[in-house]
């Protein structure tokens, strides 16, 4: 009965957000609630919250300071060299842009911490995109799946748990699969290339006058409602496949989101703006680059870096307290809505785990796995991590699913690693679920609705994985 329960409740809590009948927060609070009574267990209804809220209060916290940290860095000109260099690399061409959010998102997703990555990759791309009304799921989608081909970096979560599960080296799980999340990493830039030239039929090809592609920031500048209206005197348009051509059902959220450029004031990356602090260029530079390697040899907890570079990045940046509470107040509405995500988040993990549904959901997938299947276990595995590490956390799956699944493979002869290697298998996908936290701060920024992200990222997500695993079973890691 939990496995039906626990699987129903998940089923409800994605139908209604992905239909737009509940607000993700709503859901995630709601759902669970009603059916932790419905499993006869109202009661401890409050002991299951206050422990998913324990458990993600650290996650939390790094979130809040993070955006705070990140806004600042955004505000006083840290990403705008960045901005301008992918400007130059896409030339106002959708499918280089979207390309461009591909190894922006890689590149960045070094640091191990998929939060990071996505508001970094937003604030450089978020202008370009409503700019030249591009449909921003494909920014989100394209952003996620590259992130969780990258997320299975020793450093980055999955690869750390799988040895810590079942006893083994990190090294020895991940440098063998370097080929194969080659291969995938290539699979997002082609799907980002496929994409792009979607995006290129459905805008035209937008080109950018002489002055504009030489001072690039100025197509970041908001020059009133006007700026982001596009089709004035700084760009024309060659119209391929006209701006309203588009079939493709894909694109129709998006497009309801994009429609309207002026609906949010939009104002870019100003170059002329007042917080901008360029004497203090390369001290930013460093104290991020100090706070990533930190973070990367794990020299304090991730949420007390980012606490302590909060505290200096104004400290420093804004040393007169109306400045600070100015920054602060700026960024208040990220941290309000990506915060109150996690801990809504916190009572769906939270009744999930209490009431005992993820362990019977998972003994029931294990269960029902053939006996012939025993010495295929390694590809068995990488099939279960796609959906299983979308439904439930990584620690549940790493720490829940990943024994049981490895001791019936030794029983068969499968060795362990092949089963951790194959357990990675669902990361591209896994970014996008909802129980990540990360995945709040990407369409947060992007402003995207989470459901209108579900419906178009997973297909390509789940695609991701399968091409890891095909690549895995080519090179013989898997």
């Amino acid at each position: 009965m939990l496995t039906i329960l626990g699987f129903a409740m998940i089923a409800t809590f994605l139908v209604l957000i992905m239909m737009k009948k509940m607000s993700p927060i709503a859901a995630l609070v709601l759902i669970p609630a009603l059916f932790c009574v419905a499993v006869g267990q109202g009661a401890k209804l409050g002991d299951y919250v206050i422990d998913g809220v324990g458990n993600l209060a650290p996650t939390a916290a790094m979130l809040m300071f993070a955006i705070v940290y990140f806004g600042v860095m955004i505000d006083v000109g840290l990403f705008d060299p960045i901005v301008r260099g992918i400007l130059r690399f896409c030339k106002a061409d959708p499918m280089r842009i979207v390309v461009g959010t591909a190894l922006l998102a890689a590149i960045v997703s070094l640091d191990g911490d998929g939060s990071t990555t996505f508001m970094i990759t937003v604030s450089a791309l978020y202008p370009l995109y409503k700019r030249l009304k591009m449909s921003l799921v494909v920014m989100t989608g394209v952003a996620a799946t590259a992130n969780g081909v990258m997320n299975t970096l020793p450093w980055g979560g999955p690869t750390a748990r799988a040895a810590t599960a079942l006893k083994l080296d990190a090294g020895d799980i991940f440098v063998p699969m370097i080929p194969a999340l080659g291969v995938g990493l290539l699979a997002v830039i082609l799907l980002a290339v496929v994409l792009g030239r979607r995006e290129r039929k459905r805008l035209g090809t937008l080109t950018l006058d002489e002055a504009i592609v030489q001072e690039p920031e100025t197509v970041l500048v908001g020059a009133g409602t006007g700026a982001g209206a596009g089709g004035g005197s700084d760009r024309t348009r060659k119209n391929s496949g006209g701006a309203g051509t588009g079939t493709d059902a894909e694109h129709t959220a998006a497009v309801a989101h994009d429609g309207d450029v002026d609906d949010e004031g939009f104002k870019g990356l100003d170059p002329n703006r007042a917080t901008l602090r360029p004497k203090l260029y390369w001290f930013n530079a460093g104290l991020t680059v100090a706070l990533l390697t930190a973070m990367i040899m794990e020299l304090m907890p991730i949420p007390v870096l980012f606490l302590l570079g909060a505290a200096l990045a104004l400290t420093v940046n804004f040393p007169h307290m109306p400045d600070q509470r100015a920054r602060i107040a700026a960024h208040a509405d990220n941290v309000l809505n990506v915060s109150g995500m996690v801990f809504a988040a916190a009572v769906f993990t939270g009744v999930l785990s209490g009431t005992g549904m993820v362990k019977h959901m998972a003994d029931w997938l294990v269960g029902a796995i053939p006996d012939g299947m025993g010495p295929h276990m390694a590809i068995v595995t990488g099939i279960l991590s796609i959906p299983l590490t979308y439904f439930m956390s990584n620690d549940g799956f790493y720490f829940g699913v990943l024994p049981v699944l490895a001791e019936a493979g030794a029983a068969h002869g499968v060795s362990p690693l092949e089963i951790a290697r194959a357990s990675l298998i669902g990361q591209p996908l896994h970014m996008s679920s909802p129980l990540v936290p990360a995945v709040y701060v990407l369409v947060g920024m992007a402003k995207v609705e989470f459901g209108d992200h579900t419906r178009f990222t997973v297909k390509w997500a789940a695609l991701t994985s399968l091409v890891v695993l095909c690549a895995g079973l080519l090179f013989g890691i898997i």
